[in-house]
């Protein structure tokens, strides 16, 4: 053992090291944010509470496809989908619910969606005495979303199903080449 390890096991050098750093700061001038009146500036990329999005008619961007559900780690995400009624193929969120006492803030969810439906807000002053007002249904997460995103997409054109008459008629005129017939 050399002389200078000996030192600094019998003057306890990581203790004093420490003390030291201590010291230095304890002379400086503390910065203080007054939260409650000051918010944080938050970056770009902070992922605070998820909400659903709407349409600028006002229609939900949801479609019930539940790949959301599947991607969150934490199973906090519930879809139950059904279709609208004269239009078999088109379906739609009937419940969504979203427990916020268990989500990781990972926005798998928001990344999983085909639609851009779900978005990240800069929530984040979600404290609560009673943990039932942190189960969110539908409504909660539409008015969540209209109150951080007032812009809204406009709405895809709605060209029917594959059966429908556009399909059947965009391949009739294209209409294939006619073989040359054999003499």
């Amino acid at each position: 053992m050399s002389l200078s390890a000996a030192l600094n096991k019998v003057f306890f050098g990581e203790i004093v090291k420490g003390l030291g750093l201590t010291f230095k700061h304890l002379f400086e001038k503390s910065i203080t944010q007054q939260y409650p009146h000051t918010k944080p500036m938050l970056p770009d990329g902070y992922r605070g509470i998820m909400s659903l999005l709407k349409y600028d008619d006002g229609t939900e961007r949801c479609v019930g496809c539940a790949l959301c559900e599947i991607a969150c780690p934490s199973n906090v995400i519930k879809v139950v989908s059904a279709e609208e009624p004269g239009r078999p193929l088109n379906r739609y969120a009937k419940t969504y619910t979203f427990d916020v006492t268990r989500c990781v803030f990972c926005g798998f969810c928001v990344d999983a969606c085909p639609v851009d439906a779900l978005a990240m807000t800069k929530e984040y002053e979600w404290a609560s005495e009673n943990k039932r007002t942190l189960f969110l249904d539908k409504d909660q997460l539409l008015a969540i979303g209209d109150r951080n995103f007032p812009l809204r997409g406009k709405k895809p054109e709605y060209r029917g199903s594959i059966e429908g008459d556009w399909y059947l008629t965009a391949v009739k005129a294209k209409a294939y080449p006619k073989q040359a017939e054999k003499p």
